[in-house]
């Protein structure tokens, strides 16, 4: 065993362990450290016992363990932990020493450390680790963004220990400066709650409007995952609609409360597009779909007490699968377009200069929304680097005008049936009115300047130039003297 680590991993819950485990497999001497020793002890004479392993009871023996440029990896919870980490690291580093912080970190947090530790000549990474888990142990999606001059320090590390996608390109690249990597990694989440939303939804309709049994359903899911839908979600949508409880004979998915958890990555996704003004109304629905199914003795009140339509037998089965699976298709395009239009928005707003289409080959592989859908993302970005939506993309632009009808018949059906599809509704909504060369816009800005001489724009007249109307014919023409873009 060496001497002195290659890297050092601070936090050992089961991601941190299992990316230790993962790096030593790949040749790498590690150092590791937890705040409480008897978890650095337990792991060292467990999972860690035989391995080229170096356990630190405290951090400047972590610290000391490590050859020169230090690489320290913190996994520990986000927030004030990962202050207070880097605070106790500090007084035991050298400048060009190198800080990665893997955990789920807010990118705004991010970019304050980077700026802080920058002015103490310590190299700072935010890295986006997706893949739970398996991921961290076998191989996830990893997304470094910081200081680029850790890149070439950490580069073999992570590139090696990272999953590989199906042409065996690792699913790891330089994201871009200060917390670029930690909102890529955070945009991957609000995109993986509206696949998963989408997901159940399609699995709704199909369970309740055609009385598929879940072995009919878990076949159609597995026949979806062997074209344009295939993913690593809908593979494991297979598998759940299949599984049965061992003690009731059950299916384990109708033993499961409905009402679904979240850790807040989707809700700053929503957030930081409402920050940025851009339309992830589909993101947005996912995360407030978890919130209302948490909300279940509500529920169940109201469902004694609201009144909906009867739900009908779907007339032809086999026909409206399909619809359901085109439906799914055309949504998913417009949540991805969601998705990368908000990332777009970032790199513009603090200067990332992304690639939008490298992004999405760190995606194929190693975390939860793979796909072989994303290999499309790619081909469509390389061919116009300057697109402004994925919709306007040939190929998806030609996808969505094939499924688009069946996207409305299912949101149709839906709201016929009184069955709530929120992010199937939300995405056509998105899809038609970006087609829409004159929005209902207008009447709002007309509001808005009757009651508060906000003042608007004319079609007649150039983009800029603002105008006001006596709307009461009290003579005022005063207006505000801010435009208010809200």
């Amino acid at each position: 065993m060496k001497n002195r680590a290659d890297i050092a991993v601070a936090g050992l819950a089961v991601m941190g362990e299992n990316l230790v485990l993962n790096m030593e497999s790949k040749g790498f001497t590690v150092a590791v450290y937890n705040r409480t020793n008897a978890r650095t002890e337990a792991f060292a004479g467990g999972r860690g016992k035989g391995r080229n392993i170096l356990p630190a009871s405290t951090v400047e023996e972590l610290c000391d363990s490590l050859e020169r440029p230090r690489r320290i990896m913190l996994m520990v919870k986000a927030g004030p932990p990962v202050d207070e980490l880097i605070g106790k690291l500090l007084p035991h580093l050298e400048p060009g020493d190198i800080i990665i912080d893997g955990g789920n970190s807010f990118f705004k947090d991010t970019m304050r450390r980077a700026a802080e530790l920058q002015k103490k000549e310590i190299l700072f990474v935010g890295a986006g680790v997706s893949g739970g888990e398996e991921g961290a142990l076998h191989g996830p999606s990893l997304m470094p963004g910081g200081d680029i001059r850790a890149w070439e320090h950490i580069r073999d590390i992570f590139r090696a220990i990272s999953a590989k996608a199906p042409d065996g390109t690792p699913c790891c690249d330089w994201v871009g400066p200060d917390g670029s990597g930690h909102f890529v990694k955070m945009l991957h989440n609000g995109i993986e709650y509206s696949d998963m939303q989408m997901i159940s939804e399609a699995w709704e309709l199909l369970r309740r409007l055609c009385r598929f049994t879940p072995e009919t359903l878990a076949a159609l899911f597995e026949n979806w995952n062997r074209g344009e839908l295939e993913s690593y979600l809908i593979e494991i949508t297979s598998e759940i609609l299949r599984r049965k409880d061992p003690e009731t004979g059950a299916y384990v998915l109708d033993l499961i409360l409905d009402s679904a958890g979240q850790k807040g990555t989707g809700k700053w996704t929503a957030e930081c597009a409402l920050d940025l003004g851009m339309p992830a109304a589909t993101i947005a629905e996912a995360v407030f779909a978890r919130c209302l199914s948490a909300l279940r003795e509500e529920r169940l009140r109201a469902a004694e007490i609201l009144p909906g339509p009867p739900v009908p037998k779907a007339q032809d089965e086999t026909a409206f699968a399909e619809s359901v699976r085109q439906a799914l298709y055309a949504a998913k395009i417009c949540a991805y377009a969601q998705g990368f239009q908000l990332l777009r928005a970032a790199s513009q707003e603090f200067n990332w200069n992304l690639n939008y289409g490298d992004i999405a080959l760190m995606w194929r592989g190693g975390c939860i929304i793979r796909a072989k859908f994303l290999d499309d993302i790619k081909r469509a970005f390389s061919a116009d680097g300057n697109l402004a939506n994925l919709m306007l993309d040939p190929f998806f632009a030609g996808a969505l005008a094939k499924a688009q009808e069946s996207l409305r018949k299912v949101v149709a059906a839906a709201a016929m049936s009184g069955i709530a599809v929120p992010a199937f509704s939300s995405a056509l909504a998105y899809y038609d009115a970006s087609r829409s060369k004159r929005l209902p816009a207008n009447l709002i800005q007309a509001m808005r300047d009757c009651f508060g001489a906000h003042t608007y724009e004319r079609i007649d007249r150039p983009r800029g130039e603002f105008f006001h109307t006596d709307w009461t014919g009290s003579g005022n023409v005063s207006a505000t003297s801010t435009n208010y873009n809200r």
